[in-house]
């Protein structure tokens, strides 16, 4: 296995693989998302693309968020911007519906909490999914 740091698309340095996921799934990076960003995997439900994208969030791949995002509503990649300075810390799962592995659309309700220099701040979000030529995707949110 290559070492996280090596996880293309990173702008930071990513956990180490056998460091704890930032999903907090409580699976090691490497047995978690890290696959998903270096490409060797696709995520499987919509949660699992949800807490992937989460994880590039907190690891600053902006690739994998662009990739990942689907065709109808990706924004173009300068207008895909990630702060550095705002580290992602925890995220929480409240619903989800649809998004099985046999399923085409489902959603994803979380609050995703960060820090931005000395403030403290939460995304609560419900994110909708859809699956194209077996793949999910991050619609809107």
């Amino acid at each position: 296995m290559t070492d996280a740091r090596d996880t293309p698309g990173a702008a930071w340095p990513p956990p180490a693989p056998t460091e704890r996921c930032p999903c907090l799934s409580g699976n090691p990076y490497g047995e978690c998302c890290r696959p998903f960003h270096a490409g060797e995997q696709q995520a499987p439900t919509a949660e699992r693309l949800m807490r992937s994208r989460y994880s590039a969030f907190a690891v600053g791949d902006a690739a994998y968020l662009l990739a990942t995002w689907h065709p109808s509503t990706r924004p173009a990649a300068g207008d895909l911007e990630l702060d550095p300075a705002q580290r992602w810390y925890r995220l929480d799962i409240l619903d989800r519906t649809g998004g099985g592995m046999l399923g085409q659309t489902g959603t994803v309700e979380f609050v995703a909490r960060f820090r931005l220099d000395a403030e403290r701040g939460e995304l609560h979000e419900t994110s909708s999914f859809e699956k194209l030529d077996g793949k999910w995707y991050y619609l809107a949110g």
